[in-house]
């Protein structure tokens, strides 16, 4: 099984298989309009600008089980997100990453790659999972990670 394997939504309605991004290199997060972390959205901006042409793409889940920090409707997301972080790379809609009803494609990710401790529960908002050409999670990296301190491994993949 790989990442390939997996049906998601966009946030636009449509259903999509992550099939259209093999032989990509991707950068898989759950993200939050209303997080402490939300200033990342400029740094996951600048790396799939920096590297999209290289087959490279960012990849955000709105999600909303960390501190009701993504209440708004995914129109509200996706207007948020561009008017204030310019985002351009592929935002889908909001999902849950942990418990009994989180997304298969988060219980892949978990389970692929362990958190600190050996742990699979997400932690917090902007958690990242790094992922090859293959489909193969690399890594998980701490919400509190800046996108930009792993653009070398990013290179590496490409």
């Amino acid at each position: 099984m790989s990442i390939y394997d997996f049906q998601v939504m966009t946030i636009n309605g449509a259903e999509v298989s992550l099939k259209e991004y093999q032989n990509h290199v991707l950068l898989i997060v759950n993200v939050a309009s209303r997080c402490g972390f939300t200033s990342q959205y400029a740094g996951l901006e600048a790396l799939y600008q920096k590297y999209k042409n290289r087959k490279f793409s960012v990849l955000g889940f709105p999600c909303n089980q960390f501190g009701s920090q993504e209440p708004d409707t995914e129109s509200e997301i996706k207007a948020f997100c561009h008017l204030n972080y310019r985002v351009t790379f592929p935002m889908f809609s909001k999902i849950l990453v942990n418990g009994t009803k989180a997304h298969p494609l988060y219980r892949f990710l978990k389970s692929e790659e362990k958190g600190l401790f050996g742990t699979e529960a997400i932690k917090w908002n902007f958690t990242k999972f790094l992922v090859d050409r293959s489909g193969k999670v690399i890594k998980r990296y701490a919400p509190q990670t800046d996108p930009i301190d792993f653009s070398l491994e990013i290179e590496e993949l490409l």
